[in-house]
């Protein structure tokens, strides 16, 4: 009999057994859920989500030395009688750097660069207006500098207010400075952030050509932390359209156009460390900073200088082939070619933004 008893106490603890394994491993998952549900949602996107619609591609031919008249021929496009005039259309944060090459790069063919910053960032953090004081750093442009400053939200400690929602109005605020910029039908609008960068002679091909579609997007060759890293050809959220009276200002997809190889888009190419965490911590996707260790300037400065993913995230692709191509760190390039000219002409003052430059300062100039 008591042996028997031992046998049914000996069937019946494996429940037991498995109710307090169960009880350990329940705060461990969620934990790790936590920590990682993000990276796991995006490994299973191929599973959960769909592409977007592939764009039509638009051929772009340019050499060296080839008129515009040939190559507008060679778009099936026509040559016009004038030039259209182009407004270039951004909203600005802290990208001094950039916006001075920028704006340098494409001063021959803008007629009045658009600028607006505000005095909070997406995420309701107060920030100085950059640009505002430092304005006579762009002297070169004044004449042709319409500005506005775009009065922010300060968020309250444990505000889980959505950052779109703020990058969303500051973007419509956009459409009211552009008319007061003295905007007409038929004159082409650049609707970019200050690091997609279309290049020269895109924008000369488009003011000189009539038969460009009414919105074109612009396929930007993207780079990350600075020229020594190209990453691919992904980039598609700049646009530059013939104005209309209904045209808005949008930085979303809004035709199914799309020009190759227009430019450069520089993701977090700042020059200093300190500019790294203001962006990290202030623009809409600044819940990718799950931790305060992101922002030690240390692992920051290590992540530049290897190429690596700046917030521990996977690609953020749409099939498991494409995924795995772009896991680990990004591919570093010795070449400083087809590179925007007063980049190259200026190497000394940007030498953190080509080939061997990764050191950064720790704060920013001012």
């Amino acid at each position: 009999m008591a042996t028997r008893l031992r046998r049914l106490t000996t069937r019946r603890s494996p429940p037991k057994l498995l109710f307090f394994t169960l009880l350990m491993l329940a705060p461990v998952c969620v934990i790790g859920i936590y920590n990682y549900g993000q990276k796991i949602s995006y490994f299973f996107r191929p599973l959960w989500d769909k592409p977007p619609l592939p764009f039509r591609r638009l051929p772009h031919y340019y050499a060296e030395n080839v008129s515009v008249e040939h190559l507008c021929r060679l778009h099936n496009w026509s040559i016009r009688s004038q030039p259209r005039r182009i407004f270039d259309n951004i909203i600005f944060s802290n990208e001094l750097d950039l916006l001075e090459i920028r704006w340098h790069e494409l001063n021959p063919y803008v007629s009045k660069f658009v600028i607006m910053e505000s005095n909070t960032t997406f995420t309701g953090i107060r920030k100085p207006l950059f640009f505002a004081s430092n304005r006579a750093r762009f002297a070169f442009a004044e004449e042709k500098i319409v500005y506005g400053v775009f009065p922010g939200r300060i968020a309250s400690p444990g505000s889980l207010k959505d950052p779109f929602v703020l990058e969303s109005l500051q973007r419509g605020a956009m459409n009211g400075l552009l008319h007061s910029a003295g905007i007409s039908n038929g004159d082409l609008v650049i609707m970019s952030d200050t690091d997609e960068v279309p290049s020269p002679h895109t924008l000369k091909l488009l003011q000189w050509c009539d038969g460009v579609p009414p919105i074109l997007h612009l396929e930007l060759k993207h780079y990350m932390y600075s020229f020594e890293f190209p990453v691919d050809y992904s980039s598609w959220r700049a646009t530059v359209q013939i104005f209309t009276p209904q045209t808005r200002y949008r930085h979303s997809r809004q035709s199914d156009v799309i020009f190759s190889d227009a430019g450069w888009h520089c993701s977090f190419c700042f020059r200093s460390l300190e500019e790294f965490t203001l962006k990290m911590t202030g623009y809409s996707h600044a819940d990718r900073v799950k931790r305060k260790a992101f922002l030690n300037y240390s692992r920051i400065q290590r992540i530049i200088c290897r190429g690596d993913e700046l917030f521990d995230m996977l690609p953020e692709e749409y099939s498991f082939k494409e995924m795995i191509k772009k896991m680990g760190s990004i591919a570093r390039s010795d070449s400083a070619v087809h590179l925007p000219s007063y980049l190259i002409q200026n190497a000394d003052r940007f030498r953190f933004l080509l080939p061997g430059g990764c050191k950064r300062n720790i704060v920013q100039l001012k």
